[in-house]
């Protein structure tokens, strides 16, 4: 009956009081006897039970109010209300989680909160929902972590979309290994390791189904190969470069962002409403299309392969256009 009263007491606590608002011992005396029915419960014993929590290690405040009444704060929990607030704002706006999903999760964080608190955690991001949801995609992420703790060889099915928008899956062999997962323009991807191959293989967790666990590798697979600079995608480019960029001034906060710590930029002396930016950048097909996102506003100024490498893509795009 004990740990059941000064449970009572602590979920009262933290639902009713935070370092602005305190609850007495007349407060928490009625709360016993109306919501767990415990009516002779003393001053004596609820003060013992605010003790035997303080000594737990739970921080309880003393304030002390009008007719000098004795008010109680519980203040050391887990987590502020801003660290919640944005908690649940970054609920709100996972795209992956369904909305009763992020319903059940943003209970549990207001379970950690006084009343007052709660009115703070509303969301009020808006979320523009246009695209496609995969719904199974926490479950996939789960088995997958799950694998890669215990170093077992993965097997799954893997869906392509067809012409008639259905996602049509492939059932083949793999027997790889799990090495990690990454987050890479709001997509997860699995990288594993082949072991026959010696090869990195990369996937869309959200186009994996039928996801099933083989035998426990003993391989160790060599390091991933980390970035040497700028890269479009998550798969790995055909080699890095020192890229040199002219772009107009107001792509300029943009370009930084998203270049990374190792971007050099300087004025363009010639033009200034131009900039010229420095960087390592991973070269493939994608980055030559990435460059082309910016159109007029961002020009390859050197290396002349890579400038010339981009007019060529520049020409195949052209050629489609070529009847107009």
């Amino acid at each position: 009956m004990d740990h059941e009263r000064i449970i009572h007491i602590l979920n009262y606590l933290t639902r009713a009081t935070d370092e602005e608002h305190g609850v007495t011992i007349r407060n928490i005396r009625d709360h016993l006897a109306n919501s767990a029915g415990m009516y002779d419960v003393s001053a004596l014993t609820v003060r013992r039970d605010i003790e035997r929590l303080e000594t737990a290690g739970y921080h309880i405040t003393k304030t002390i109010g009008a007719h000098n009444t004795t008010y109680y704060h519980l203040t050391n929990k887990s987590f502020t209300v801003g660290e919640l607030r944005f908690l649940v704002d970054s609920v709100s706006i996972n795209k992956y989680l369904s909305a009763r999903q992020k319903q059940e999760l943003i209970k549990k964080f207001e379970s950690m909160c006084s009343e007052a608190e709660i009115r703070q955690l509303i969301s009020r991001i808006e979320l523009n929902e246009a695209g496609r949801v995969p719904r199974d995609l926490l479950g996939n992420l789960d088995t997958i972590h799950k694998l890669i703790s215990e170093k077992r060889r993965i097997n799954f099915s893997y869906g392509k979309f067809d012409t008639h928008q259905q996602v049509i899956y492939y059932d083949k062999r793999r027997n790889m290994l799990p090495v990690k997962v990454i987050y890479m323009n709001e997509r997860f991807y699995l990288r594993c390791f082949n072991e026959e191959t010696g090869q990195f293989r990369t996937y869309r967790i959200d186009r994996m189904k039928n996801i099933k666990g083989g035998e426990v590798s003993k391989v160790k697979p060599p390091a991933d190969e980390k970035p040497q600079g700028f890269v479009v995608d998550v798969f790995p480019p055909e080699r890095y470069e020192i890229v040199t960029f002219k772009i107009r001034r107001y792509l300029l906060d943009e370009m930084i962002e998203q270049l990374g710590d190792t971007v050099s930029s300087r004025e363009d002396f010639d033009d200034p409403e131009y900039a010229i930016v420095r960087v390592s950048c991973g070269i493939n097909r994608q980055f030559y299309l990435w460059v082309m996102r910016y159109g007029d506003g961002l020009e390859i100024v050197s290396p002349k392969d890579i400038r010339k490498g981009f007019a060529e893509e520049l020409n195949k795009v052209s050629d489609k256009y070529s009847d107009m």
